[in-house]
């Protein structure tokens, strides 16, 4: 008979336990805004098994947005005696076992079943079928809830199934007050405590860390096209009224993002990092996932095959690649050659953004560069986790200066990077080698006004 109790070898943190009790007090409402790795997870799965015991809770539906992050589901469920359902990817794989099941907990044959489905298995018309069936006493948990504020996937969440609870580390959805709403209105309001980097730092639940931010400046080509984009942008700005504009806007920022995101000197930065590190190991390099242009030959490549090539090809390091197209199967097999050593590093592309589990992870080159906040702290926090043997990390996040400007664009170009440079600076305070870090940002900050940051 499979249903939730704690693990005896589990010792919940006090925060855990304090958000465990929010959620309840909330009368089963509310969102858990905990740093990556502080262990949300866990405390959602705490949260089933005191529903079990005290309420005879029947479902538990785990929505999470990517295929691996079942998998790692699975593995937590399984540690709390749960045998869950995978239900993603080909409907015949697990729709038959999932109406068998519920049918069988309806009859009162079955005291509990578990499900774990991704975001797109979820609007599916096969899972759709199924929700109405669910018994009243269950749980949905949404995992990297700020995904679910998109209206075809909030419009799918079952209204009908009143426990609910979302775990993020950054709930709110980047330039969508609408969908971030959405989000809150379902699931309920964030629960004390939130759990802050420094927070999770300081209790230990996330290790220390070195931080060294690289300035990296655009060549000619890319600072011409940046300069022109934050022009435009500027004038986007000033004339944002119809929600047309607002999508202009929003292309406009894309398109200067890709040229931070994939500019060519940060391959030179790269090699300056690494030709003194070749004997490391446990090394992500995380890149972005736009073009790189070959001066010389004029020929485009993905960052991704630039930085495997580099470090490779050109500097003998042991890399494989990391990307969402990674078999799932592939990906488990990295994971452990990383874990052993045999790989010296992972290049990895947005996969690694959200809930992936690679806590060995003891430095980052992090080349991939991001406006969007939920996705600066995610990629930071990744590194952080913890595991045997590591006591600290080791960050390299590349900053690409902007280009000299005119005054009008300045002004543009100061309010864009007031925010950027704030989180820069943030994660630069709370490193070991705070003032070491904060100084390579000096200029920057000195040269646009922000010393105030």
């Amino acid at each position: 008979m499979s249903f939730p109790q704690l693990p005896d070898t589990l010792q919940l943190r006090p925060y855990q336990k304090q958000a465990i009790a929010s959620w309840f007090a909330n009368r089963g409402r509310g969102t858990l805004k905990m740093a990556t790795g502080s262990g949300k997870t866990i405390a959602a799965l705490a949260i089933a098994a005191e529903m079990y015991s005290k309420i005879g809770l029947q479902s538990l539906i785990v929505v999470c947005p990517y295929r691996h992050l079942v998998t790692q589901w699975q593995k937590q469920c399984q540690q709390f005696d749960l045998d869950p359902v995978l239900a993603f990817e080909n409907v015949r794989n697990w729709q038959s076992q999932l109406a068998t099941q519920l049918y069988n907990v309806r009859n009162g044959n079955l005291d509990f079943i578990s499900i774990i489905t991704t975001n797109s298995t979820l609007i599916s018309d096969g899972f759709q079928s199924q929700l109405k069936y669910f018994p009243d006493k269950t749980l949905i948990v949404g995992d990297e809830a700020h995904n679910l504020g998109s209206p075809k996937l909030e419009a799918s969440l079952p209204r009908h199934i009143g426990l609910r609870l979302a775990l993020s580390a950054t709930p709110e959805r980047y330039f969508d007050d609408v969908g971030t709403e959405a989000i809150f209105d379902y699931f309920g309001p964030v629960l004390q405590p939130e759990l802050t980097l420094a927070d999770a730092i300081a209790l230990g639940a996330l290790v220390r860390y070195q931080y060294y931010p690289i300035l990296v400046h655009l060549t000619d080509t890319e600072s011409r096209l940046y300069s022109r984009l934050t022009q435009r942008i500027g004038w986007a700005l000033s004339k944002q009224k119809r929600p047309d504009d607002r999508e202009d806007l929003t292309a406009l920022l894309m398109q200067r993002a890709r040229i931070i995101g994939s500019a060519s000197n940060k391959l030179n930065a790269l090699r300056e990092i690494m030709k003194n590190r070749l004997q490391t190991t446990h090394t992500l390099f995380y890149c972005g996932d736009g073009t790189i242009e070959d001066t010389v030959s004029g020929d485009s490549s993905r960052q991704l095959e630039k930085v495997t090539q580099i470090l490779g090809s050109e500097l003998g390091y042991r890399v494989n690649t990391y990307t969402a197209e990674t078999p799932l199967h592939k990906r488990e097999q990295l994971r452990q050659q990383f874990d052993r050593g045999e790989l010296q590093g992972l290049v990895a592309i947005r996969c690694l953004d959200e809930g992936v589990d690679i806590p060995t992870i003891q430095t980052a080159v992090i080349l991939a560069s991001s406006s969007n906040p939920r996705q600066f702290v995610q990629r930071r926090g990744r590194i952080l986790r913890r595991a045997p043997d590591k006591d600290r990390a080791t960050l390299f996040d590349t900053v690409v200066v902007p280009p000299q400007c005119d005054r009008e664009t300045w002004e543009v170009e100061r309010n864009l990077l007031r925010k950027e440079l704030k989180r820069f600076v943030e994660f630069a305070d709370l490193a070991d080698n705070a003032g070491e870090a904060r100084s390579q940002l000096l200029d920057l900050q000195q040269e646009y006004g922000l010393l105030n940051l």
